[in-house]
Protein backbone atom coordinates (compact mmCIF):
# COMPACT_ATOMS: atom_id res chain seq x y z
CA UNK A 1 0.00 0.00 0.00
CA UNK A 2 0.91 3.66 -0.95
CA UNK A 3 2.33 5.50 2.27
CA UNK A 4 0.57 8.45 1.37
CA UNK A 5 -3.10 7.70 -0.77
CA UNK A 6 -3.52 11.81 -0.75
CA UNK A 7 -0.59 12.39 -2.87
CA UNK A 8 -0.58 9.11 -5.20
CA UNK A 9 -4.35 8.14 -5.39
CA UNK A 10 -8.06 9.86 -5.43
CA UNK A 11 -8.61 11.22 -1.78
CA UNK A 12 -10.71 13.63 -0.71
CA UNK A 13 -8.51 15.43 1.18
CA UNK A 14 -6.47 15.97 -1.92
CA UNK A 15 -9.35 18.09 -3.30
CA UNK A 16 -9.98 19.84 0.24
CA UNK A 17 -5.83 20.41 0.37
CA UNK A 18 -6.17 21.83 -3.24
CA UNK A 19 -6.18 25.69 -2.22
CA UNK A 20 -3.19 25.46 0.08
CA UNK A 21 -1.43 23.82 -2.72
CA UNK A 22 -2.17 26.87 -5.45
CA UNK A 23 -0.87 29.23 -2.66
CA UNK A 24 2.85 27.11 -2.31
CA UNK A 25 2.85 26.83 -6.32
CA UNK A 26 2.42 30.71 -6.33
CA UNK A 27 5.25 31.44 -3.77
CA UNK A 28 7.62 28.83 -4.89
CA UNK A 29 7.45 30.49 -8.61
CA UNK A 30 7.69 33.97 -7.44
CA UNK A 31 10.64 32.92 -6.00
CA UNK A 32 12.47 31.38 -9.13
CA UNK A 33 10.83 34.69 -10.65
CA UNK A 34 13.34 36.52 -8.66
CA UNK A 35 16.19 34.79 -9.10
CA UNK A 36 15.52 34.58 -12.83
CA UNK A 37 15.04 38.27 -12.55
CA UNK A 38 18.06 39.10 -10.64
CA UNK A 39 15.99 40.36 -8.05
CA UNK A 40 17.62 37.82 -5.69
CA UNK A 41 21.42 36.60 -6.46
CA UNK A 42 22.60 33.79 -6.79
CA UNK A 43 26.02 32.87 -6.90
CA UNK A 44 28.33 31.39 -9.45
CA UNK A 45 31.36 29.31 -8.49
CA UNK A 46 34.58 29.49 -10.26
CA UNK A 47 33.86 25.67 -11.83
CA UNK A 48 31.19 23.58 -13.74
CA UNK A 49 27.82 22.73 -11.63
CA UNK A 50 25.32 19.97 -12.01
CA UNK A 51 22.44 19.83 -10.04
CA UNK A 52 20.56 16.24 -9.58
CA UNK A 53 17.35 17.12 -7.91
CA UNK A 54 13.75 15.94 -8.45
CA UNK A 55 10.74 17.46 -8.17
CA UNK A 56 8.93 15.47 -5.82
CA UNK A 57 9.02 14.52 -1.87
CA UNK A 58 11.14 11.25 -0.98
CA UNK A 59 13.10 9.39 -2.83
CA UNK A 60 13.46 9.12 -6.44
CA UNK A 61 17.19 7.25 -7.20
CA UNK A 62 19.58 10.83 -7.30
CA UNK A 63 22.33 9.42 -5.45
CA UNK A 64 22.67 6.47 -7.03
CA UNK A 65 22.28 9.16 -10.61
CA UNK A 66 25.03 10.83 -8.72
CA UNK A 67 27.39 8.48 -8.05
CA UNK A 68 27.24 6.95 -11.80
CA UNK A 69 27.74 10.43 -13.20
CA UNK A 70 30.67 11.18 -10.92
CA UNK A 71 32.56 7.58 -11.92
CA UNK A 72 31.53 8.57 -15.62
CA UNK A 73 33.34 11.95 -15.30
CA UNK A 74 36.43 10.68 -13.31
CA UNK A 75 36.65 8.41 -16.48
CA UNK A 76 37.05 11.32 -17.89
CA UNK A 77 39.24 12.92 -16.53
CA UNK A 78 37.37 15.38 -14.25
CA UNK A 79 37.68 15.82 -10.97
CA UNK A 80 34.61 15.96 -9.45
CA UNK A 81 33.47 17.11 -5.70
CA UNK A 82 29.75 16.08 -4.33
CA UNK A 83 27.80 18.45 -2.36
CA UNK A 84 24.60 17.71 -0.59
CA UNK A 85 22.29 18.78 2.23
CA UNK A 86 23.44 16.12 4.52
CA UNK A 87 19.63 15.11 6.28
CA UNK A 88 19.11 14.58 10.04
CA UNK A 89 23.30 14.87 10.61
CA UNK A 90 23.85 16.64 13.84
CA UNK A 91 25.67 20.00 13.50
CA UNK A 92 24.70 20.26 9.85
CA UNK A 93 24.45 24.16 9.47
CA UNK A 94 27.87 24.76 8.61
CA UNK A 95 29.25 22.92 5.87
CA UNK A 96 32.14 19.83 6.59
CA UNK A 97 34.18 17.38 4.73
CA UNK A 98 32.18 14.47 5.26
CA UNK A 99 34.97 11.48 5.50
CA UNK A 100 34.45 7.43 4.15
CA UNK A 101 34.60 6.42 7.94
CA UNK A 102 32.03 9.37 9.11
CA UNK A 103 29.54 8.48 11.79
CA UNK A 104 26.15 9.10 9.81
CA UNK A 105 24.53 10.54 13.16
CA UNK A 106 27.01 13.38 12.58
CA UNK A 107 27.08 13.63 8.68
CA UNK A 108 23.62 12.08 7.95
CA UNK A 109 23.15 8.64 5.97
CA UNK A 110 23.51 9.72 2.42
CA UNK A 111 26.76 12.16 2.74
CA UNK A 112 28.34 8.96 4.42
CA UNK A 113 27.05 6.95 1.50
CA UNK A 114 28.37 9.14 -1.04
CA UNK A 115 31.58 9.23 0.77
CA UNK A 116 32.20 5.75 1.00
CA UNK A 117 31.17 4.90 -2.76
CA UNK A 118 32.02 7.64 -4.48
CA UNK A 119 35.68 8.20 -3.94
CA UNK A 120 35.56 11.78 -4.46
CA UNK A 121 35.56 14.75 -1.90
CA UNK A 122 31.90 15.34 0.25
CA UNK A 123 31.24 18.10 1.47
CA UNK A 124 27.58 18.17 3.47
CA UNK A 125 25.66 21.19 4.29
CA UNK A 126 22.05 22.96 4.15
CA UNK A 127 23.79 25.97 2.25
CA UNK A 128 25.18 24.77 -1.45
CA UNK A 129 27.23 27.78 -1.98
CA UNK A 130 29.07 27.54 1.30
CA UNK A 131 29.09 23.58 0.96
CA UNK A 132 30.44 24.28 -2.98
CA UNK A 133 33.21 26.65 -1.53
CA UNK A 134 34.70 24.58 1.01
CA UNK A 135 34.42 21.55 -1.25
CA UNK A 136 36.60 23.39 -3.61
CA UNK A 137 39.39 24.97 -0.82
CA UNK A 138 40.93 21.70 -1.26
CA UNK A 139 42.10 22.37 -5.12
CA UNK A 140 41.69 19.09 -5.70
CA UNK A 141 38.24 19.46 -7.28
CA UNK A 142 37.23 21.10 -10.75
CA UNK A 143 33.65 20.15 -11.21
CA UNK A 144 30.56 19.58 -8.54
CA UNK A 145 27.44 17.44 -8.32
CA UNK A 146 25.08 18.53 -6.76
CA UNK A 147 22.71 15.70 -4.77
CA UNK A 148 19.51 17.77 -4.67
CA UNK A 149 19.37 21.20 -4.44
CA UNK A 150 17.06 21.66 -7.87
CA UNK A 151 15.45 24.10 -5.94
CA UNK A 152 17.96 25.91 -3.67
CA UNK A 153 18.49 28.64 -6.44
CA UNK A 154 20.86 30.46 -4.69
CA UNK A 155 23.61 28.52 -6.08
CA UNK A 156 24.04 29.13 -10.06
CA UNK A 157 24.49 25.63 -12.22
CA UNK A 158 25.30 25.34 -15.65
CA UNK A 159 23.28 21.73 -16.01
CA UNK A 160 19.96 20.82 -14.08
CA UNK A 161 19.07 17.04 -14.09
CA UNK A 162 15.57 16.17 -12.97
CA UNK A 163 14.92 12.58 -11.75
CA UNK A 164 11.76 11.09 -11.69
CA UNK A 165 10.58 8.06 -9.97
CA UNK A 166 9.24 5.56 -12.69
CA UNK A 167 6.37 4.28 -10.91
CA UNK A 168 4.96 6.99 -8.78
CA UNK A 169 5.64 9.81 -11.40
CA UNK A 170 4.31 13.12 -10.32
CA UNK A 171 1.69 11.60 -8.33
CA UNK A 172 -1.67 13.38 -8.71
CA UNK A 173 0.33 16.71 -10.18
CA UNK A 174 -0.13 18.78 -7.13
CA UNK A 175 2.32 20.66 -5.06
CA UNK A 176 2.25 20.40 -1.62
CA UNK A 177 0.87 19.81 0.77
CA UNK A 178 -2.36 18.63 -1.53
CA UNK A 179 0.26 16.69 -3.38
CA UNK A 180 4.16 15.61 -3.22
CA UNK A 181 5.39 18.43 -5.84
CA UNK A 182 7.75 20.99 -4.76
CA UNK A 183 7.19 22.77 -7.96
CA UNK A 184 4.82 22.31 -10.87
CA UNK A 185 4.79 19.90 -12.87
CA UNK A 186 6.01 22.53 -15.75
CA UNK A 187 9.31 23.07 -13.92
CA UNK A 188 10.13 19.61 -15.90
CA UNK A 189 10.23 21.46 -19.17
CA UNK A 190 13.15 23.98 -17.82
CA UNK A 191 15.35 21.31 -17.01
CA UNK A 192 18.34 19.97 -19.06
CA UNK A 193 17.99 16.28 -19.32
CA UNK A 194 14.81 14.10 -17.35
CA UNK A 195 15.58 10.72 -15.74
CA UNK A 196 13.30 8.41 -15.27
CA UNK A 197 14.14 5.22 -12.69
CA UNK A 198 12.61 2.52 -13.80
CA UNK A 199 9.22 1.63 -15.41
CA UNK A 200 5.71 2.98 -15.04
CA UNK A 201 3.57 5.76 -14.75
CA UNK A 202 6.85 8.49 -15.29
CA UNK A 203 6.20 6.89 -18.56
CA UNK A 204 3.05 8.42 -19.37
CA UNK A 205 4.45 12.10 -19.17
CA UNK A 206 7.23 11.54 -22.28
CA UNK A 207 10.79 12.16 -23.13
CA UNK A 208 13.85 12.14 -21.01
CA UNK A 209 15.74 9.19 -20.59
CA UNK A 210 15.90 5.91 -19.00
CA UNK A 211 17.92 4.93 -15.65
CA UNK A 212 17.63 1.44 -14.16
CA UNK A 213 19.05 0.13 -10.87
CA UNK A 214 20.89 -3.14 -11.11
CA UNK A 215 21.57 -4.69 -7.61
CA UNK A 216 25.09 -6.76 -6.92
CA UNK A 217 25.94 -9.32 -4.31
CA UNK A 218 24.16 -8.95 -1.00
CA UNK A 219 27.30 -7.57 1.37
CA UNK A 220 27.41 -8.58 5.03
CA UNK A 221 27.13 -5.32 7.60
CA UNK A 222 29.43 -6.53 10.26
CA UNK A 223 31.95 -7.99 7.54
CA UNK A 224 31.99 -5.97 4.65
CA UNK A 225 34.59 -8.39 2.83
CA UNK A 226 31.84 -11.17 2.82
CA UNK A 227 29.38 -11.18 0.01
CA UNK A 228 26.73 -13.78 -0.96
CA UNK A 229 24.64 -14.07 -4.33
CA UNK A 230 21.07 -12.76 -3.86
CA UNK A 231 20.07 -16.35 -5.54
CA UNK A 232 21.48 -17.84 -1.77
CA UNK A 233 17.95 -16.24 -0.31
CA UNK A 234 15.75 -17.41 -2.41
CA UNK A 235 13.52 -20.76 -1.30
CA UNK A 236 13.04 -19.21 2.19
CA UNK A 237 11.43 -16.13 3.76
CA UNK A 238 13.47 -13.18 3.93
CA UNK A 239 12.87 -10.45 6.25
CA UNK A 240 13.28 -6.67 4.83
CA UNK A 241 13.54 -3.25 6.31
CA UNK A 242 14.19 0.10 4.48
CA UNK A 243 13.93 3.72 5.85
CA UNK A 244 14.23 5.30 2.47
CA UNK A 245 11.95 7.71 0.62
CA UNK A 246 10.17 5.06 -1.65
CA UNK A 247 10.84 1.82 0.41
CA UNK A 248 8.03 -0.15 -1.65
CA UNK A 249 11.00 -0.50 -4.56
CA UNK A 250 13.37 -2.18 -2.27
CA UNK A 251 10.76 -4.60 -1.76
CA UNK A 252 9.77 -4.54 -5.38
CA UNK A 253 13.60 -4.93 -6.29
CA UNK A 254 13.76 -7.94 -3.93
CA UNK A 255 10.16 -9.75 -4.91
CA UNK A 256 11.91 -9.35 -8.78
CA UNK A 257 14.59 -11.05 -8.27
CA UNK A 258 12.58 -14.01 -6.63
CA UNK A 259 12.79 -13.77 -2.79
CA UNK A 260 10.07 -14.47 -0.53
CA UNK A 261 10.00 -10.98 1.49
CA UNK A 262 8.32 -9.38 4.29
CA UNK A 263 9.30 -6.04 4.22
CA UNK A 264 9.12 -3.40 7.08
CA UNK A 265 8.96 0.54 6.64
CA UNK A 266 10.87 3.28 9.07
CA UNK A 267 10.58 6.66 8.05
CA UNK A 268 12.94 7.87 5.85
CA UNK A 269 16.75 8.89 7.13
CA UNK A 270 15.01 6.45 10.12
CA UNK A 271 18.26 6.65 13.32
CA UNK A 272 18.38 2.92 13.83
CA UNK A 273 18.97 1.85 16.91
CA UNK A 274 20.19 -1.50 18.65
CA UNK A 275 17.11 -2.13 20.04
CA UNK A 276 15.42 -1.98 16.36
CA UNK A 277 17.47 -4.34 15.26
CA UNK A 278 16.55 -6.80 18.74
CA UNK A 279 13.20 -6.73 17.46
CA UNK A 280 13.40 -8.58 13.63
CA UNK A 281 13.42 -12.05 13.68
CA UNK A 282 16.29 -14.13 13.40
CA UNK A 283 17.43 -15.23 10.50
CA UNK A 284 18.52 -13.52 7.55
CA UNK A 285 17.82 -9.19 7.20
CA UNK A 286 18.34 -7.12 3.91
CA UNK A 287 18.15 -4.03 3.80
CA UNK A 288 19.27 -1.31 1.19
CA UNK A 289 23.02 0.41 1.79
CA UNK A 290 21.50 3.89 2.67
CA UNK A 291 20.45 1.92 5.98
CA UNK A 292 23.39 -0.24 6.22
CA UNK A 293 25.95 2.60 6.77
CA UNK A 294 23.29 3.40 10.26
CA UNK A 295 23.00 0.03 11.54
CA UNK A 296 26.92 -1.63 10.61
CA UNK A 297 28.05 -0.81 14.12
CA UNK A 298 25.36 -3.37 16.28
CA UNK A 299 24.11 -5.99 12.78
CA UNK A 300 24.53 -9.73 13.59
CA UNK A 301 26.22 -12.15 11.27
CA UNK A 302 22.62 -12.52 9.59
CA UNK A 303 22.47 -8.49 8.73
CA UNK A 304 23.12 -8.03 4.81
CA UNK A 305 22.74 -4.89 2.32
CA UNK A 306 21.64 -4.95 -1.48
CA UNK A 307 23.89 -2.54 -3.46
CA UNK A 308 22.78 -1.18 -6.62
CA UNK A 309 24.15 0.59 -9.35
CA UNK A 310 22.72 3.19 -11.80
CA UNK A 311 22.45 2.29 -15.38
CA UNK A 312 22.16 5.01 -17.74
CA UNK A 313 20.96 5.19 -21.24
CA UNK A 314 23.64 5.27 -23.70
CA UNK A 315 21.72 8.53 -24.99
CA UNK A 316 21.54 10.26 -21.86
CA UNK A 317 25.68 9.95 -21.34
CA UNK A 318 26.14 11.28 -24.59
CA UNK A 319 23.77 14.09 -24.27
CA UNK A 320 25.05 14.74 -20.63
CA UNK A 321 28.77 15.30 -22.10
CA UNK A 322 27.54 17.13 -25.65
CA UNK A 323 25.67 19.56 -22.54
CA UNK A 324 28.90 19.82 -20.45
CA UNK A 325 30.96 20.68 -23.41
CA UNK A 326 28.59 23.17 -24.69
CA UNK A 327 28.40 25.09 -21.09
CA UNK A 328 32.13 25.09 -19.77
CA UNK A 329 33.34 25.01 -23.64
CA UNK A 330 35.84 22.03 -22.96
Amino acid sequence: MDPNPIWYGRHPLGVILAPLSWLYCLVVQLRRLGYRKGWLASRLLPVPVVVVGNLTVGGTGKTPAVLKLAELLRARGWRPGIITRGYRGRGSITPRRVPPDGEPADFGDEPVLLARRSGCPVVAGPDRVAAGALALSGGDVDILLADDGLQHYRLARDIEIAVVDGARGLGNGRCLPAGPLREPRGRLTTVDLVLTNGDGAGDAMGGGYRMRLIPGAAVNLRDPAVSRPIADFIGRPVFAVAAIGNPERFFAMLRGLGLEVEGRVYPDHYPFAPSDLMAWPAGPVLMTEKDAVKCARFASEDHWFLPVEAELDTAFVEAFFRTLEARTHV
